[in-house]
């Protein structure tokens, strides 16, 4: 009996350990197994998403050449559309100074047209001084200068100050300017405004600016660095001009200086002057509106030219019906 109580414990313990041995196998058997498998698997992911970056790489090199390509192309015709407009604004500009020479001389040729070559001459007749100066049968023989006359005693210049004018034409414009004031060797006074009416020199608001050499030096001086702001319209400039200097016993001359026209309407404008310097019973105008037109506008694309062709139409319509003459230049370039 106490044989067989001993035995029945070392029975019990190897299966036990049989048991835990098997356990063991089958896990080590398990972690075999995943071991082999996964590395396989993730190796070959590997080699596969290295294969699509690099082709998507040499898909980006491709594209990335076609580009320049392309955007080489597209400055190149950028710069011959950019010559292509310059040349259109120069013959542009050429086109409307042949077309105002010849309506100048078709309409000075005609002598049987007394309206129109008195619009066209628009001779002053000579003032009281002048005439007791001069004579009565005096008559000027240089009171025609390139189509423009040159009998005013007083003059007045209106000046568009705007970004475009100032940044691309304003070289131009004073060399027009000191060209302007040389066929005028002398006169009793002188005033500079901008399109908006505002004055140069403020102690001279409403007054006349004496003539001397050394004030025609003093304006170009003061005019080079001009920059005051301006909405490209010389309605207000004309019209503020007219109203503070007309004087029955003076001719006046009044020169636009500009490059685009931005107001609303040009019939307004004409209708606004015409009540303003109204024709005398000879149908002679208090002020001579005289202009000159500087091409910037034409440098840009057509569709935003308008403003420009607004000007040149306000402009030779102002001084057609005011006794003046309209110059269109053919380059804003000094």
């Amino acid at each position: 009996m106490a044989r067989e109580k001993r035995r029945a414990p070392e029975e019990f313990s190897l299966s036990f350990l049989d048991v835990i041995c098997c356990g063991f196998g089958a896990v080590i058997l398990l972690l075999m197994i995943t071991k082999t498998v996964q590395p396989q698997i993730i190796e070959a992911s590997t080699v596969n998403l290295e294969g699509v970056v690099a082709n998507l790489q040499e898909q980006l090199f491709e594209i990335r050449g076609d580009t320049r390509v392309l955007n080489r192309d597209l400055n190149a015709k950028h710069e011959q559309l950019s010559e292509y407009e310059e040349r259109i604004a120069i013959l542009r500009g050429q086109l409307a100074s042949v077309r105002s020479r010849h309506d100048s001389i078709q309409v000075q040729t005609n002598s049987n047209d007394v309206v129109t070559e008195q619009l066209a001459i628009a001779r002053q007749a000579l003032s009281e001084e002048q005439k007791r100066l001069l004579g009565a049968q005096y008559k000027s023989k240089n009171n025609l200068i390139g189509g423009i006359p040159v009998d005013s005693e007083y003059i007045i210049f209106i000046i568009d100050t705007s970004g475009s004018m100032f940044s691309y034409a304003w070289e131009r414009m004073m060399s027009e300017l000191e060209a302007t004031l040389s066929i005028y060797p002398e006169v009793k006074g002188i005033q500079v405004m901008n399109d908006m009416g505002q004055y140069m020199f403020s102690r001279y608001r409403g007054q006349w600016i004496p003539d001397t050499p050394s004030r025609r030096k003093v304006i170009m001086q003061n005019l080079r660095n001009w920059n005051v702001f301006s909405n490209s319209s010389p309605v207000e400039g004309i019209t503020a001009a007219i109203r503070t200097f007309y004087d029955p016993g003076k001719k006046i001359s009044l020169y636009v200086f500009g490059d685009e026209f931005t107001g609303e309407s040009i019939a307004q404008v004409i209708d606004t002057v015409d009540r303003i310097n109204r024709a005398d019973a000879e149908g002679n105008r208090l002020v001579r509106i005289h202009a000159v037109g500087f091409p910037v506008q034409f440098i840009r694309a057509p569709h935003l030219q308008t403003t420009g062709i607004r000007f040149a139409t306000l402009m030779r319509e102002l001084t057609f019906r005011n006794g003046g003459t309209f110059v269109a230049l053919n380059d804003f370039r000094p």
